[in-house]
């Protein structure tokens, strides 16, 4: 069995009590029970506070351009589907200059994991609104309050019909493993939005006004109903459920490939001949 340990122990750059520590911690745990060893898992990033993550991890990694995560994370996949591939960055880094990467993510469906650290700020860059921050709220850039509607990454999800889409919160960590293993196992597109709350910029979203307001999402729901999963994710107030909102059994991108059909890109050898070919026809 492969315990958290292998994934190592690392110094980090973070503000004690960042809930960054705690979705790393969860991340390794959930790896491990997922059996996984570290050389079987590539962690792929963009930039932020949140992209450094896999800086902290014993494993495969590449960090990419701000916003760009999800398209090296799909080339790595489509390289090498043997690799379990997650994209992990923060809410800015993916929603806002990753926005329509997200869309096409979730459009092909490619079999990976987005884990998207959600703080509703930019933690990096000091502190302006993210597309997840609240309309109204007040901020070091904003100072007379966020002026736009925030971004609703669940809802989007649910309505483009995303393979697996679920919400957690670092104040539940046993119940995050659980869903970042969920969402590991699922084949296709997968979405963990989890709130990890920024102590030093975001006064108002806290830990403790996320663990007075976030409820588990119970029994009776059918993640399979996605008009029960929409209504889910327009819940946020006084309540916010946390779990699975919604999954479908769509099949992954690269499945019905001709191209793919004869085994891993990434242990191919290049056919230099048949490329010759191919330039030689354009000239």
């Amino acid at each position: 069995m492969v315990s958290a340990e292998e994934y190592g122990q690392f110094d980090t750059a973070w503000c004690p009590g960042c809930g960054n520590h705690g979705l790393l911690a969860c991340m390794k745990q959930a790896l491990a029970g997922l059996d996984l060893s570290p050389h079987q898992v590539l962690m792929v990033t963009g930039i932020g506070q949140a992209a450094k993550a896999p800086l902290y991890m014993n494993c495969n990694m590449i960090t990419g351009l701000h916003g760009r995560g999800l398209p090296t994370a799909t080339g790595a996949k489509l390289a090498n589907p043997e690799l379990t591939v997650i994209a992990e960055s923060g809410d800015g880094c993916n929603y806002g200059e990753g926005g329509n990467h997200f869309l096409a993510a979730i459009r092909r469906n490619v079999d990976l994991t987005l884990i998207a650290h959600d703080n509703g700020i930019y933690g990096l860059t000091k502190g302006q609104a993210s597309p997840t921050t609240a309309r109204g709220q007040v901020t070091k850039a904003q100072p007379f309050g966020q002026p736009s509607e925030p971004f609703n990454p669940m809802a989007v999800a649910v309505a483009m019909g995303a393979g697996f889409v679920a919400r957690g919160f670092t104040g539940e960590p046993e119940h995050l493993v659980g869903l970042i293993q969920q969402a590991v196992r699922h084949k296709g597109f997968s979405l963990v939005d989890v709130f990890q709350p920024c102590v030093s910029f975001n006064k108002v979203n806290t830990f403790a006004w996320y663990k007075q307001r976030c409820r588990k999402i119970g029994p009776e729901h059918d993640p399979r109903n996605r008009e029960q999963a929409l209504a889910l994710a327009f819940e946020f107030g006084e309540q916010i459920p946390i779990g699975v909102l919604y999954e479908n059994d769509r099949p992954a991108f690269g499945a019905d490939l001709p191209t793919l059909a004869r085994g891993p890109l990434a242990r191919r050898q290049l056919d230099t001949a048949a490329l010759q070919d191919v330039l030689a026809s354009y000239l």
